[in-house]
């Protein structure tokens, strides 16, 4: 199921055994936790430390949900007794996941009924220090100054940041409240630091963002293509699919600068340099074009700008693309030969594309190599982005863009503007693109943007360069934070408004394969916190705006389904089970498992691209010889503030730098010993991780933890189109402390 091969049989006759990793304990050995064989064990020797004590089976009720880590989807069946889940189990046929599950999926829950949670509005006071409210009282208190900053400078003045952890239907009425409320298109969410790249470069080459093909033909699939993904760790269960396929015999493509557990099982393994990928991509066209190996019908039959492609790469022979890369010409030659022997192939790729500043060419080029080959709108191949949250694709299909509304339809088309204007009961909805995340955090600075509205995002965390950050936050003449947990970012508000979190609304996700999935209430938000849809709707009152919709089910049924023709066929009645993926454009559409099929792209043709490598805007010196690049670790999530108070802390409970084996015997610095790493932007010291994975020269650490987090030291530089930072390659230095 996991294909993890951890848990074997030990010792002989009458003594024999379930060991790990020969006759380790479960903690000392390569167990994942992520709890399949209890689950698996057909006769309840296994039992989850968790559950113990908490409930009688016949006392639990099962209520399925989607979970709320990664962009996989994965369907849950919630054991709970009153208002408490006792255990966590896969939804045995259940899609996408069948049944598995990864640590955080199953062990990740308790976070829900943490003591630390927001139960109340808070308004600061003069002294600084926060006091309860009523909502009434702070709704009030956030109407007014929004109006009153708008009166005075516009409303392109106030800005949003919405959540790609909440539901659907959230996102969906914060950018309705921005738009129609405001009247600005300020409003953004966390995929620009992520896959905003993703979403701008295959709708340049595709005509939609997103990816085109499902995480279940991974377990038949004949190759994969994985560049910059560590999927193992960040999307654990769609790595089970793809070793499953391995045992089957498909073949295994890996590019990546570490040598993670997915390389260590590639039948070929490409380590190419940090922010090389589109030589490294250009390298593979060069032989596939050269060679005549590309797929010549489905070039001239479905795609335009060959012959712009072919000029291009024709510039990136594989010697010049070795030098570049670091991948010898010979690997590089291979892998082309590789590719047009075995198609059609899957391209998986997740952040160590997107996060750099060439992220949007990234993307195009791994378009651009999959139309080549004839591999995009067919079983088994495609572009497959891995997304990093459980409901990040479902906050860009809301509008949490500042260019787009719900549905991907243009601010700038006429048409659309008066349909939602309408549907939304406006005279008008602004025309001109809104700021983006960077643009908001430097407007705070300049006064250009002079009230932010943060929900869901702990920005003085997982932004770049910690220090910018926190200086902007601090600009800020009116901020407002709305979230579960008090964190880095309430810090710096003037009102904080408690939400309800998973588990506590009934609304949508939708995963990285466009599958648009239900999440189930099982209990009260605590205290008076409410539904994040409620609060925007309830702040639009105060404004003199009457919105009908009353949950979550009433919003996707009779506004999304109505205004956005990709969910027309999209209800909760239709949702129950395993969901659907869009496209579905109407009630007796079965839904898009695989989009672009037969050529057909959303936008006629696709767009082959010419593209040029550029280097990442920071290199090493003398002064910073090393290069940091970021990454997440299996047992932790982003900023923490959902597995920090799930127990995970004791697999991971602090922040590390991971160092060569050769750099770490050049610096003297062992295993566990105290490492200063500094860029041009800060310092943090943290334990030295002395490994095999990283390749001499490269430095890698995480964002999780507060006290080390490598966002002390990241560049708030950003990708040309989208601006997403490039979190994976700066410059610095590191030395024993």
């Amino acid at each position: 199921m996991v294909v993890n091969e951890v848990v074997e049989f030990g010792n002989r006759g009458h003594e024999t055994s379930i060991v790990f990793n020969d006759k380790q304990t479960m903690g000392e050995s390569d167990c994942v936790q992520c709890g399949e064989c209890v689950q698996l064990c057909p006769v309840g020797a296994l039992i989850e430390k968790k559950s113990i004590g908490k409930a009688r089976s016949w006392e639990v009720k099962k209520v399925r949900t989607t979970c709320p880590y990664c962009g996989v989807g994965c369907q849950l069946n919630l054991h709970v007794k009153g208002d408490r889940i006792v255990r966590v189990t896969g939804v045995e046929d259940g899609l996408p996941n069948q049944g598995r599950l990864c640590v955080k999926g199953r062990f990740g829950y308790d976070f829900i009924y943490s003591e630390d949670r927001l139960t109340t509005p808070l308004i600061r006071q003069e002294d600084g220090e926060f006091r309860e409210a009523t909502w009434d009282e702070a709704l009030e208190l956030v109407a007014n100054k929004f109006k009153e900053i708008i009166k005075e400078s516009g409303p392109d003045a106030v800005a949003g940041i919405s959540c790609a952890r909440s539901i659907n239907e959230d996102s969906y009425n914060m950018q309705k409240l921005f738009r129609a409320v405001f009247q600005t298109n300020n409003i953004d969410h966390c995929a620009r630091v992520c896959h905003a790249p993703t979403v701008a470069g295959l709708a340049a080459s595709f005509g939609s963002g997103a990816g085109t093909n499902s995480i279940i033909e991974y377990k038949d699939a004949k190759m994969f293509f994985c560049i910059g993904t560590n999927m193992t760790e960040a999307h654990p269960v769609a790595s089970y699919y793809v070793k499953q396929a391995k045992l089957k015999g498909a073949k295994l493509i890996v590019a990546d600068p570490r040598y993670h557990e997915l390389a260590k099982r590639a039948d070929i393994f490409a380590q190419i340099k940090v922010g090389s990928d589109v030589a490294f991509l250009n390298g593979i066209m060069n032989v596939l074009i050269n060679e005549d190996l590309y797929d010549k019908k489905y070039v001239a039959d479905n795609c335009t700008g060959f012959e712009e492609l072919k000029k291009t790469v024709m510039q990136y022979p594989p010697e010049k693309a070795a030098g570049i890369s670091g991948v010898p010409a010979e690997k590089i030659v291979e892998i082309a030969h590789e590719m047009a022997a075995t198609r059609p192939s899957m391209l998986i790729y997740t952040l160590g594309i997107t996060e750099h500043s060439c992220g949007t060419n990234n993307v195009m080029s791994c378009a651009n190599l999959q139309m080549l080959l004839g591999n995009v709108g067919v079983e088994f191949g495609g572009v497959n982005p891995l997304r990093g949250q459980n409901n990040v694709q479902g906050a860009c299909d809301m509008g949490a863009l500042p260019n787009v509304f719900a549905g991907y339809q243009s601010v700038t088309v006429s048409e659309n503007r008066d349909k939602f204007a309408k549907a939304w009961g406006v005279k008008s909805l602004p025309d001109k693109p809104g700021l983006t995340i960077p643009d908001m955090m430097e407007g705070l600075l300049t006064k250009k943007i002079r009230a932010l509205w943060v929900f869901g995002e702990n920005l003085a965390n997982a932004e770049p360069n910690i220090t910018h950050a926190e200086k902007c936050l601090s600009s800020a003449d009116f901020l407002v934070v709305q979230d579960i947990f008090p964190n880095e970012t309430t810090k710096f508000a003037h009102v904080i408004l408690p939400s309800a979190s998973w588990c506590e609304d009934e609304g949508t996700f939708t995963s990285l394969e466009r599958r648009v999935s239900m999440v189930r209430t099982i209990k009260n938000a605590p205290g008076i916190a409410k539904p994040n849809w409620w609060i925007f709707k309830e702040l639009a009152k105060k404004m003199g705006h009457n919105w009908e919709s009353n949950s979550g089910r009433e919003i996707c049924d009779n506004e999304l389904a109505v205004l956005c023709p990709m969910f027309a066929g999209i209800k909760f009645s239709r949702i129950e089970n395993d969901g659907l993926q869009w496209p579905c454009p109407s009630e007796d559409h079965p839904g898009t498992p695989i989009v672009h099929r037969d050529g057909k792209f959303t936008h006629g043709k696709g767009i082959l691209k010419g593209i040029e490598w550029t280097p990442p805007v920071e290199i090493t010196d003398k002064d910073y010889p090393f290069v940091l690049s970021t990454g997440r670790r299996l047992s932790q999530y982003h900023t923490r503030t959902q597995t920090g108070r799930s127990g995970m802390d004791a697999i991971y409970s602090r922040e590390t730098a991971d160092i060569s084996i050769l750099d770490a015997m050049e610096k003297g610095i062992e295993d566990g010993d105290m490492v200063i790493v500094e860029s041009r932007r800060g310092k943090v010291t943290v334990p030295a991780r002395v490994t095999d994975v990283v390749p001499k020269g490269l430095v890698w650490m995480t964002f999780h933890y507060r006290e080390g987090n490598c966002n002390w030291l990241t560049n708030n530089v950003g990708d040309a189109v989208t601006k997403t930072p490039e979190f994976k390659a700066c410059a610095v230095n590191i030395q024993k402390a």
